[in-house]
Order: structure tokens, then C-alpha cells, then sequence
């Protein structure tokens, strides 16, 4: 099983609605060997801005390699870890996703650049807004206790989210959702972290959000581009990958832990997402590590 943080190895059970902390990276990696092992953050979004050094961020079972002064972009939910060079240094932003709604509320399509991870470099970063600078700047307001610190904090965050909104707009060119929209789906997905070994019926989860079925599927599709139950399925396949790389649960029970009653119907559900088959999908993977 991923391992849910606050932040990371920290756990906690009552998710402050206001909670923003943001500290150098060097902070927290250089006393775990600069490696963040593979975790999630269930309610918060992470953005990451290296100064220095380098490394790779594992992210939903892909590697990106990093960058001095590039900008990554961690949204909840999202399955992810860090082999940071040695001396890395840059900050990390860990905020709760409803404190970004409340300060984005009157301009919710902000939250648009917390929906999918994002990398960025530097050659891609520009000079419109110096991003580090703003970095710099939350930094100094989250360790005074000066007056007017809350709002200014809110404002650099601001600052930051419409530089993200503006770089994806460069770069990605997403479609613009609307605020209920967006927010469906983050419930969505808050939601399915919660349930998904379940496989509970759609009209279930629809029904706990307050929507029916088919608006939770309009909503995911014009967000994510998938569908509601492509949205569970790729949560089900991530988990899958992850047991299969790193735990030695047999491949029986590794379908049995997600659900699946009949190792034969996990086996076809994995090898119809995947294209392989559960076996054959780790004998490649420890091949290539072992290369």
C-alpha cells in the first residue's frame, strides 16, 4: 500500500482548511539519504522550485529527470518520489487543497494547474515573473510572525498559481474548466483514494457528491478528458504497478488486496490497461533494474 503523509513520514489525521508550510528542499531530503520514498498526499498539492542539483521524480510509475531551476507541479492524489542529488537545494510549497479553493474562489480556473503533475524548465519558465523570488518571498512570510502575514502569504500564492495557470497555458494549452467542475472532480478523486479497493457502483459515489451520474462523468470528462470510471480504473492500475514492483505479494494476492475475488479477472483487467500482463509486467520491470 502507497503510504498516505501530510507531509512526508509526518502523518495527521485532522486536515487543517488553511494549512500552507513551505521549506527548503534540503530540509527534509538530506536527512532521508536525499531520497523521498514513493508516498501520496491525499488533501495537499505540492510545487517544488530547484536552485540547484538535480535528480528524478517518480511520478504514477514515470521518471522525470530534474533540473536546476525548473518548477514541478505534485497535485493530492498523485503517486509520486524523489532521488535527489546530493546538496539539492530549492523550496518545497505543501498546500491543502481546500485552502487553494477558498483563496482561489473568485478566480477558480487557477485551480486548473493543480489538476495533473507538471514539469517545467527552465528554458520553459521565461522571465515574466521571477518564480523564484516569489519562493523566497512566501518563505520569509511563513517564518514571521509579522502583521498582514496571512494575506500576504495568500497573495504570493496567488502570484505563484498564475504563473503555473500561464506556463500550462504556454505549453499545454488545457481547456479551461469551470469552478463546479474542477471541484467535482477533486471531490472525486478525494473520494476514490477512500473507496476504490471497494469497486463501489458509480451511483454510489455520484450519489455521496450530490450529482448524478452522468454530470460526474460531464464533469470528469471536460476536466481530465477521461471518464469517471477511467478515473477509478488508472487508481486501481497505479496500486497494481506499485505492489507489483515493490512488495512480494504474490500476484493472487495482489489482486485479492484491490478487490478482485478472481486472480483470472484481475489478470485480464491489468493486461487490458497495461497492455501486458501482471507477470510479464514485473519480470520487465526487475530486468531493468537489474540492467
Amino acid at each position: 500500500m502507497i503510504p498516505h503523509y501530510f507531509l512526508y513520514e509526518e502523518l495527521k489525521s485532522d486536515i487543517e482548511p488553511t494549512f500552507l508550510h513551505i521549506e527548503p528542499i534540503r530540509t527534509r531530503s538530506s536527512r532521508h539519504g536525499w531520497t523521498i520514498r514513493t508516498h501520496t498526499h491525499p488533501n495537499h498539492h505540492q510545487i517544488l522550485i530547484l536552485d540547484k542539483g538535480g535528480g528524478t521524480i517518480e511520478v504514477e510509475g514515470e521518471d522525470w529527470d530534474l533540473s536546476p531551476k525548473s518548477l514541478i507541479v505534485v497535485p493530492a492524489l498523485t503517486v509520486h518520489g524523489f532521488r535527489f542529488k546530493r546538496d539539492t537545494n530549492g523550496y518545497v510549497i505543501t498546500v491543502a487543497s481546500s485552502f487553494l479553493r477558498n483563496v482561489f474562489r473568485e478566480d477558480p480556473e487557477l485551480l486548473n494547474g493543480f489538476l495533473k503533475p507538471a514539469r517545467f524548465l527552465h528554458s520553459q519558465l521565461g522571465e515574466e515573473i521571477d518564480l523564484r523570488k516569489l519562493f523566497v518571498s512566501l518563505q520569509r512570510e511563513f517564518v514571521w510572525a509579522a502583521p498582514g502575514r496571512g494575506a500576504s502569504i495568500k497573495a504570493y500564492l496567488q502570484l505563484i498559481a498564475v504563473a503555473i495557470g500561464r506556463l500550462h497555458g504556454q505549453h499545454h494549452q488545457p481547456h479551461v474548466s469551470g469552478a463546479r467542475d474542477v471541484d467535482t472532480v477533486i471531490r472525486f478523486r478525494e473520494l476514490v483514494e477512500e473507496v476504490y479497493r471497494n469497486h463501489p457502483p458509480l451511483a454510489t459515489l455520484a450519489r455521496k457528491l450530490g450529482v448524478t451520474t452522468a454530470r460526474l462523468n460531464s464533469c470528469c470528462r471536460e476536466v481530465t478528458g477521461k471518464s469517471s470510471l477511467a478515473l477509478i480504473n488508472d487508481r486501481v492500475l497505479t496500486e497494481a504497478k506499485r505492489k507489483l514492483l515493490y512488495s512480494e505479494e504474490t500476484i493472487a494476492e495482489i489482486g485479492a488486496s484491490l478487490g478482485f475475488a478472481d486472480p483470472g479477472y484481475f489478470n485480464r483487467f491489468f493486461t487490458r490497461g497495461v497492455g501486458i500482463s501482471p507477470g510479464r509486467f514485473r519480470h520487465n520491470s526487475l530486468n531493468a533494474v537489474q540492467a
